[in-house]
C-alpha cells in the first residue's frame, strides 16, 4: 500500500476561512494536542499583546490541532478576542501526526497571508505574557530572520539541551543559540518559504525534532539570527530522573541525523555567528524542583548491566574504562568527567553515521550514559546558584569546541575508535 503524499498540511476548509482574511501582518501559531486545560491562557496572552504592541496590525493566531479527542478545539472555539485586528482560527492539520505537521501548517498560512512575521508558542505554556509577543516579532521587524527564545531556566531543567544541543549548535554550526530546542519562535515571511521548500515534511521532522530543525536550517542557510529574553518557562518541567528517553531519542537522533545533512557545513572552520539578544526578561521567576538523584545513578548503572557490551564497541578504551569503574562502584556522588562526556558525545554521532539501519536502536543505549551525565551535573552544580550553573554550561560548550578535531577526525575514519 502506498503511503499518501500530503503536500499541504492545511486542509481546503480552513484555507477557505483564512483565506477571507486577505492579508495579515502577524501570524501567531499554536501547536496543539490534548491541551484544554492550558491553551486558553495562551491565546490570550498572544492576543493581548498582538493588540498591545501591534495594534496598528492586523494578525492571525492560528491554533493547529493533532485530532485531539479531549475538547481542545471546543474550548478555543469559545475563546473570544474583543480586538478587531486579532482573528482566530482553528484547524486541524494533515500529514504525518507530530508537532512539525503543526508548524508546516502555520508556516504555510503565514506565507499565504503574506505574513511579515510568523511567531510560534508551545500550547502548555503558563508564564507567557504580553511582553513575549513584543520581545518575539519585534526583531523580525527590525530586519531579522530568525529569533530564538532566551529564557531563565533552573539549573536542571532543560538537561538535554545543556548536556547535548546546545554543545552540538555551538561546536559544529558556530552559533551560541542557547536554547535551540526551546519551543517559542519567531521568523521571517523569507525563512519560513525557506522551510517549506525542504523536503522533509513527509519525513521524521514532520513528527518530532522540528524545533532543533528550524534552529540548524535557519542557521546554515545564512539566515540573520538573535535571541529574545523571555523570562522563566513554566510549562509543566519534569525532574530530569523521570522518563525522558522518548524525547531523548528524538531530538539528538535528529541532531545526528543534521550532522550528517550538513556534513560539509561543519567540517570547515566558520567564523563564530553572533547571535545578539534583545529584550528584557520579564514574567514569572525560576522556580526549583526536585532531584532524584539516586533514580539516576540507577538507570545508569542498570544500562551498564545491559549494554556494557555496546559501550565498549562505541566507546574509547579510557573512556568506557572510567564508566565501568563508576558503574561498578558504590562510591557516591557519581562523576563522569567532562571530556570522557564531550568524546562518548562525539562517538556516538559516528555509530549512529555508521549504523544507518539500527540507529534509533543503537541511541537508545546512548540513554543510560546521559543520564550517568546528568547525575554528574547534579553533583557538580548543587552548591551553584543560577549564575554560577550557566558559567558551567558555557564552560562545558567551550570544551565541546576545543574538542572538536576528535570528532572530525574519528567522523573520517568512519566511526572507527
Amino acid at each position: 500500500m502506498t503511503k499518501k503524499r500530503f503536500f499541504s498540511a492545511m486542509r481546503e476548509s480552513t484555507r477557505r476561512e483564512i483565506e477571507q482574511l486577505g492579508q495579515v501582518d502577524i501570524v501567531v501559531g499554536i501547536p496543539c494536542y490534548f491541551s484544554e486545560e492550558s491553551v486558553v491562557h495562551v491565546i490570550r496572552m498572544a492576543a493581548a499583546g498582538l493588540n498591545r504592541y501591534f495594534g496598528g496590525m492586523r494578525a492571525l493566531i492560528i491554533a493547529s490541532d493533532g485530532g485531539s479527542t479531549d475538547d481542545t478545539r471546543e474550548t478555543i472555539a469559545q475563546v473570544a478576542l474583543n480586538y478587531p485586528n486579532v482573528h482566530k482560527v482553528s484547524s486541524i492539520y494533515r500529514g504525518i501526526p507530530g508537532k512539525g505537521s503543526a508548524m508546516r501548517e502555520i508556516l504555510e498560512a503565514g506565507t499565504f497571508l503574506k505574513a511579515k512575521a510568523i511567531l510560534f508558542f508551545d500550547s502548555d505554556l503558563k508564564s507567557i505574557n504580553p511582553e513575549w509577543v513584543q520581545n518575539l516579532a519585534g526583531p523580525v521587524f527590525s530586519g531579522y530572520d530568525f529569533v530564538a527564545p532566551q529564557y531563565r531556566r533552573y539549573k536542571f531543567d532543560g538537561t538535554i539541551t545543556n548536556t547535548i544541543v546546545y554543545n552540538l549548535t555551538r561546536a559544529l554550526f558556530g552559533a551560541r543559540i542557547r536554547q535551540p530546542i526551546g519551543g517559542d519562535f519567531a521568523v521571517s515571511r523569507k525563512l519560513a518559504k525557506h522551510y517549506l521548500d525542504q523536503d522533509v515534511w513527509e519525513t521524521d521532522v514532520a513528527r518530532f525534532g522540528i524545533d532543533i530543525w528550524m534552529t540548524i536550517t535557519a542557521v546554515t542557510g545564512g539566515f540573520l539570527a538573535c535571541q529574545a529574553r523571555l523570562g522563566a518557562k513554566v510549562h509543566g518541567e519534569k525532574d530530569p530522573s523521570s522518563d525522558l528517553s522518548g524525547m531523548f531519542r528524538e531530538v539528538v537522533g535528529t541532531v545526528f541525523q543534521l550532522m550528517e545533512e550538513h556534513e560539509d557545513f561543519w567540517k570547515k572552520e566558520h567564523p563564530e555567528i553572533e547571535v545578539p539578544s534583545f529584550g528584557n526578561f520579564v514574567g514569572a521567576e525560576v522556580k526549583p524542583f526536585e532531584i532524584n538523584e539516586a533514580a539516576l545513578i540507577e538507570y545508569f548503572k542498570v544500562g551498564y548491566q545491559n549494554f556494557a557490551g555496546v559501550w565498549e564497541r562505541i566507546i574509547g578504551t579510557d573512556d568506557f574504562a572510567a564508566v565501568k569503574q563508576l558503574a561498578e562502584s558504590d562510591c557516591c556522588p557519581l562523576r563522569l568527567p567532562d571530556q570522557a562526556w564531550v568524546r562518548i558525545v562525539y562517538d556516538y554521532a559516528c555509530a549512529l553515521r555508521a549504523t544507518p539501519v539500527q540507529r534509533f536502536k543503537l541511541l537508545s543505549t546512548m540513554v543510560p550514559l546521559y543520564y550517568g551525565r546528568v547525575a554528574s551535573l547534579v553533583h557538580a552544580l548543587k552548591d551553584r546558584d543560577g549564575d554560577g550553573a550557566e558559567l558551567f554550561f558555557e564552560e562545558q560548550a567551550s570544551l565541546f569546541e576545543k574538542m572538536k578535531p576528535y570528532l572530525i577526525e574519528k567522523w573520517e575514519r568512519g566511526g572507527a575508535s
